[in-house]
């Protein structure tokens, strides 16, 4: 075991869990170390000082002890603040629930300091937050995380003839897309029509920090929603339990909407 004594980082709280009658287990994503878990003492004691450091989407400096293996400790904090929406918002926080959770079942802590990732979780919660669609920001999310699956789409042009120009559909037999010319290789790919092919071609490489504002008509978020379950189920082989609840959501949704 490594441990890291008087380590200063900067995290954003996952979630916590009582152990104990007093204590608690929070895990927090770090720029440094990743994903850790922190053993904190005397939750429930009068005067507790870290109580509003330890709240779910609270962000800011921490110092502690890291161990490489085992709980981590937490001894002082400063500059925190909240994502407030995530916090007040269940839609919105259960979208950053589910996209923290894929995160975690994907990313080593390698790839979260070295890969730039922890940056970019970072951008797509303050997107959240900020009330950018969370739909979208999950999709560019979840398109982009797939690589570090061990699954890299072909979005780039026709799989077949390196043609860039459409029409295209995704085919999954091909691991990405097919043009015109290609279709009839393919009769299961997804027929997916040109705005959702359109767009899962953008998010692929979009910037978030760069990102200003973006709009999806619902049909066609509909459609992606769709096309990225499919991908996941049948190429990426994984099912987040945090999608449960966003799947009962549009549910919801389409029953309300329905005359």
């Amino acid at each position: 075991m490594v441990v890291k004594q008087g380590a200063e980082f900067y995290g954003i709280v996952v979630s916590r869990r009582d152990y104990r009658e007093r204590d608690m287990l929070v895990q927090i994503l770090t720029d440094k170390y990743g994903f850790k878990t922190f053993f904190v003492r005397g939750v429930r004691k009068r005067g507790f000082k870290l109580g509003a450091a330890i709240l779910p989407f609270t962000h800011g400096t921490y110092l502690g002890t890291i161990n490489d293996t085992g709980l981590s400790f937490i001894t002082a904090t400063r500059e925190i603040q909240q994502y407030l929406a995530l916090t007040q918002d269940i839609e919105l926080n259960a979208y950053a629930a589910y996209l923290l959770s894929l995160a975690q079942k994907a990313l080593s802590e390698r790839q979260l300091v070295f890969g730039g990732w922890f940056l970019k979780l970072r951008q797509a919660l303050e997107l959240i937050d900020a009330h950018f669609d969370p739909a979208i920001i999950t999709n560019i999310i979840e398109i982009q995380l797939m690589t570090e699956f061990g699954v890299r789409p072909h979005l780039e042009d026709c799989v077949v003839c390196q043609r860039s120009d459409g029409p295209f559909d995704y085919s999954e037999n091909y691991g990405g897309l097919l043009c015109q010319k290609h279709f009839h290789l393919d009769p299961h790919r997804l027929h997916l029509d040109q705005r959702t092919v359109y767009y899962l071609r953008l998010f692929s490489v979009v910037d978030l920090s760069r990102l200003s504002s973006i709009k999806v008509r619902p049909e066609t978020k509909t459609m992606l929603r769709k096309t990225l379950d499919e991908i996941y189920q049948s190429q990426v082989g994984i099912y987040v339990p945090a999608k449960k609840f966003l799947d009962q959501m549009a549910a919801w949704d389409l029953g309300k909407n329905k005359p």
